[in-house]
Parts: structure tokens; C-alpha cells; sequence
């Protein structure tokens, strides 16, 4: 495993100034989110040194990159970064066998990581190899462009919101691959992105963005569950649940199991035993003293409330509950939270209206 990532830097601007000293883990993703303007794409392109911070400071373990007080500094065609911005920017005149063996070209025979033909079945596109850009779909070309990039043996993969520019069908059509390179990689990946579905589907570690500055830095759920970043997640709040096939039943139904209990979903192709992650919204999210049965909302589990703050929607209260371990938002008005009696401690049934499946 790669060890975890010192990354400090401070990049001053007329009317913008990025200032972060982060600790990122060295195995897994990472997302930087947050609104357009809050510093993400330039805290990448420092990490890749195609920005020079005044007070930098990048390392991968022992490998250190930029250390300005020490006045050091590694240029970026010799650092082993791979990057892939929003547009591919595949090579014209090549194809895409050539694009990918151009990668192959900046590494030597010792340090190769990855074989041409086991990257390109990893990211589905061997029957590409002969084709020209032109010839491809925005989501073929991003997936020929990461492909590039790992196959010049990079120690760490930069993505800047490589599915930006692409339509819903195509999104779709990238993000299993993205979920295979995950999966796969053992290097780290930084992921760029100001879109809450990508983040929950991909990222294990979050680190969110504002006005230049980390306001949050952590695994994923324990900043998604967070109720004191007002306005960071706005009416998309919520939490992923990490969950197993645990039955297909007789009405349509797959039950998924999690450390707190069990939820319910339309019918999967799964097989039981497969690992599924799914996000629940807290608006999704009611609660009730006891349980309920003279209602049509299939998932109760049990929680406890940990802590409750208000939501820019006024009238309405964030409440952050736990389910054994697993943390759980719910968004209720408030005077159903002082009709409840909602308070720290109480245990309760958290009902989910509805679960998105991410994958």
C-alpha cells in the first residue's frame, strides 16, 4: 500500500487565495468537492506542478515532489503523475492503440506497471485499438485518455471532473469503469468534482472545498454525515450505506443487509452475496417513535440520534442519527422534531422512503 499523502500549499490570486495543508490516505479515492470556485482544480494541478504554490509542500510517502522550504521542486514531466482533464485531449493523428502506447513511451522497462492489453480490458476498450479519435464517443475518448495516463506507470492518478463534459448516457456509460479502476488500482486516486452522485459512488475519502479552504477532510461518511457544514450538500445531504445481496424474494424485491438492519430494493441482477453501495438522501428519511404498519414505506431500522442543528430551509431541522455504527441523516420540519421530542440520545425508527443504488 502507498503510503498517505502530505499535500500543503498556498496559491495566492488577485481575488482568490487556495490555502490547504491536507493528509490524504495513499490507497483508494479521494474526492476534492465543492462549488465551482473553491479552489479544486487548482489544489490538482499544484499537486501535479503545473502550479507552483509560494509555500508548497507535496509528498507520496517518502517521495517528495515540492518542499519549498527546502527549495525543492519537481517539475511536472518528472513527476509520475498521471492526469486526465474534462476534455481528453486525445492526439489527432493517432490512434488509439497509438494515444495509449504514447503514455508507455515516458517509462522505462523497470518501472512499467500496467500491459496495454490488461489496461485496455480493464477500461473496455480493446476492441477500440484501431480506431481513430474521431471515430469515438466523448465517453470512449475519456476512457482512452485514462488509459493513457495509467500506462505511464503513474504513482498517484489525478482526474479533473473527467465527466463534466459528458451527457447522462455517457456518464453512465464511464462510471462502471471508473468503479473497476477502483476496485483494481492499488495506486491513490484524486478525483475532482462538484457532482454529488459521482462522489458517493466513487469516493472513500472526502475532502470538501470552500472559498480556497478544506473545511472538511475525512472517509467519506464521516463528512457526508457531518450536520454542521450548512449549505455544503444543501438539499442533496445524505449518507452511503455500504451493504450485501442478501435474498432476491418471491415480489420483485432484493433484500440488502448492512450492520444496522436490512433494506429493501426493486429486484437486482446481483447475486447474493455481491457487495452493493447505496445513498440515502435525509430527505428521504422520516422518523417515528415506534414502528409503523399501517404505512406503505418498507425500510425501518432502528437508530439514535446523535445530534440535531438547523438547515438553510427554514421551518426545518438536520438530524444525525446513528444505526449501529452506520451514520443515518434525516430532514424533518421543526415542529415535528418538538413533537417527537427529538433530542440527543433518543432511540427511534428511522423509515427510508426511497434508496438509490450506486452501481
Amino acid at each position: 500500500m502507498t503510503s498517505e499523502i502530505r499535500a500543503r500549499f498556498r496559491v495566492d490570486r488577485r481575488d482568490f487565495t487556495l490555502a490547504v495543508d491536507l493528509t490524504l490516505p495513499g490507497s483508494g479515492v479521494t474526492a476534492l468537492f465543492g462549488p465551482s470556485g473553491s479552489g479544486k482544480t487548482t489544489c490538482l494541478r499544484a499537486m501535479a506542478g503545473l502550479e507552483r504554490a509560494a509555500d508548497g509542500l507535496f509528498a507520496i510517502g517518502d517521495t517528495v515532489w515540492q518542499d519549498e522550504g527546502g527549495r525543492h521542486f519537481v517539475p511536472t514531466h518528472r513527476r509520475a503523475v498521471g492526469m486526465v482533464f474534462q476534455e481528453a485531449s486525445l492526439f489527432p493523428h493517432l490512434s488509439v492503440r497509438g494515444n495509449m502506447e504514447f503514455g508507455q513511451k515516458r517509462v522505462s522497462t523497470a518501472t512499467a506497471g500496467f500491459a496495454l492489453p490488461d489496461v485496455a480490458d480493464m477500461l473496455g476498450i480493446a476492441h477500440l485499438l484501431a480506431r481513430m479519435p474521431d471515430q469515438l464517443s466523448g465517453g470512449e475518448r475519456q476512457r482512452v485518455a485514462i488509459a493513457r495516463a495509467l500506462l505511464a506507470a503513474p504513482r498517484i492518478l489525478l482526474l479533473d471532473e473527467p465527466l463534466s463534459g459528458l451527457d447522462l448516457a455517457r456518464k453512465r456509460e464511464v462510471l462502471p469503469y471508473l468503479e473497476r479502476l477502483h476496485r483494481q488500482l492499488a495506486i491513490p486516486v484524486i478525483y475532482v468534482s462538484h457532482a454529488h452522485d459521482e462522489v458517493a459512488r466513487l469516493a472513500d475519502h472526502i475532502v470538501l472545498l470552500d472559498h480556497g479552504s478544506a473545511v472538511a477532510s475525512g472517509p467519506l461518511n464521516a463528512v457526508l454525515g457531518r450536520i454542521d457544514l450548512p449549505g455544503a450538500f444543501a438539499d442533496d445531504a445524505g449518507v452511503v450505506i455500504e451493504t450485501v445481496v442478501a435474498e432476491h424474494e418471491e415480489d420483485e424485491l432484493t433484500r440488502l443487509e448492512f450492520p444496522g438492519g436490512h433494506i429493501h430494493v426493486s429486484r437486482r441482477d446481483e447475486p447474493v452475496g455481491a457487495p452493493l453501495r447505496c445513498r440515502i438522501l435525509a430527505r428521504d428519511v422520516s422518523l417515528a417513535l415506534v414502528p409503523q404498519t399501517q404505512v406503505s414505506i418498507l425500510n425501518c431500522v432502528g437508530a439514535r440520534v446523535v445530534d440535531l442543528a438547523a438547515t438553510g430551509t427554514p421551518g426545518h431541522v438536520m438530524v444525525r442519527l446513528d444505526v449501529a455504527g452506520n451514520p443515518l441523516l434525516a430532514r424533518i420540519t421543526k415542529r415535528s422534531a418538538q413533537r417527537l421530542g427529538i433530542s440527543p440520545g433518543l432511540a427511534l425508527c428511522a423509515q427510508i422512503k426511497s434508496v438509490a443504488l450506486l452501481g
